[in-house]
């Protein structure tokens, strides 16, 4: 039993934290009929339904495919660095910025290995964090506070993509510039034996299931039809699916459904973050990120704001900084952190300076659009 909790709060820390507050909470709150409208059903669902759908993607072999195909075409460092980059850029919009790191980041471990180029895989798998981290912001699927964040707001798929959608071209410059950094010199990536697809008919079904995804967080299909859709094409053709689904993520967001729900009783912390929210939103969720991550940041806040753009810029541009603004980035470095070369030292000051260099570069994006009057 003690190895098991010791085995929840180390591979789950966020988890137990929101478990403690929630708990703390609900000493100065005593629980009541007002804790039913805490929980936000519709979130849940749509993210439980997201992660059914990727594990079913990851099953049908499609990612390690498109690596494959990607990598295999180059010659030079370069080429291969911007391949492997933009992979989970890309990807982590459809799949999460946690699961693009955990489908590339091994991949690329192997592969720089293979052709003797360990001494890149710092330096591109802290890129790789920070380009699934800054792709993951342009969609709603990408990351749990944007869904979130359109369940909580009705927002529609055009108030979304026309705000972030600039900081997404400012991301992918800055990636394609530090990628320039890369020395261009020849390489062969060869894979003795191609991934084979697997399940080509259930991958048509999860596509299809993954559209019907798209609908549910636009306001086009209703959430309860999404869900029975995706429980019963799980139960009949991929019960196994139920084991990938991250139940602990579900629960973290119940507890601060919870927690969040109790301070916004508590009048004395809802004037300091209402005011907070109010002075300046954005800046408020950017720091907030950093010390208790993007995802809780955006549940917290958003009892004490109906500025819908500050806070989902800032909690998607404060993924960048600490290594638990976005607990993405802990999965790289734990990947890392196992190779046999692996220097915690100079990694966690690469990480540091330029996710630090991206965050002060976008947060100045988004304050001259602000000025312009074409974002907040």
């Amino acid at each position: 039993m003690k190895s098991f909790l010791y085995k929840i709060l180390r591979e789950e820390t966020v988890f137990c934290i929101s478990l403690l507050f929630a708990l703390l909470s609900m000493l100065a709150v005593k629980p009541d009929a007002e804790y039913a409208g805490y929980i936000d059903l519709r979130t849940l669902c749509l993210l439980f339904c997201l992660m059914a759908v990727t594990a079913g993607f990851q099953k049908c072999g499609i990612f390690r495919i498109l690596a494959e195909k990607l990598l295999g075409a180059q010659n030079h460092m370069r080429g291969l660095a911007l391949a492997l980059v933009l992979l989970p850029f890309f990807c982590s919009m459809v799949i999460t910025n946690d699961v693009a790191l955990l489908t590339f980041v091994p991949f690329t471990i192997l592969v720089l290995h293979i052709i003797k180029q360990d001494r890149h895989t710092a330096p591109i798998i802290v890129l790789q964090t920070i380009a699934a981290n800054l792709g993951s912001m342009a969609t709603p699927p990408g990351n749990p506070q944007n869904l979130f964040l359109c369940s909580r707001y009705g927002l529609g798929m055009g108030e979304f993509f026309l705000t972030m959608l600039p900081f997404t071209a400012i991301s992918l410059i800055l990636l394609l510039f530090c990628i320039r950094f890369v020395r261009q010199e020849p390489v062969r990536v060869y894979f003795k034996e191609s991934s084979p697809l697997e399940h080509p008919r259930l991958l048509a079904v999860f596509t299809i299931l993954f559209l019907l995804c798209l609908l549910t967080i636009f306001h086009v299909l209703p959430y309860p039809a999404l869900t029975l859709c995706v429980m019963v094409c799980l139960l009949l053709l991929s019960r196994d699916i139920f084991g990938n689904v991250d139940y602990f993520l579900l629960a973290t967001f119940i507890c601060f459904f919870v927690f969040s729900g109790n301070l916004g009783r508590m009048e004395t912390i809802r004037s300091f973050l209402s005011a907070c929210m109010t002075k300046n939103g954005m800046l408020t969720s950017v720091l907030s990120s950093q010390i208790i991550s993007n995802v809780p940041a955006a549940v917290l806040l958003s009892s004490f704001t109906e500025n819908w753009k500050a806070l989902l810029v800032g909690t998607n541009l404060g993924g960048l900084g600490t290594p638990i603004a976005s607990l993405a980035s802990l999965i790289s470095m734990k990947f890392y952190l196992k190779t046999e070369e692996a220097d915690f030292r100079s990694y966690l000051l690469l990480f540091l300076a330029l996710n630090a260099g991206g965050l002060v570069i976008l947060l100045t994006a988004a304050y001259i659009l602000s000025a312009a009057g074409l974002l907040i």
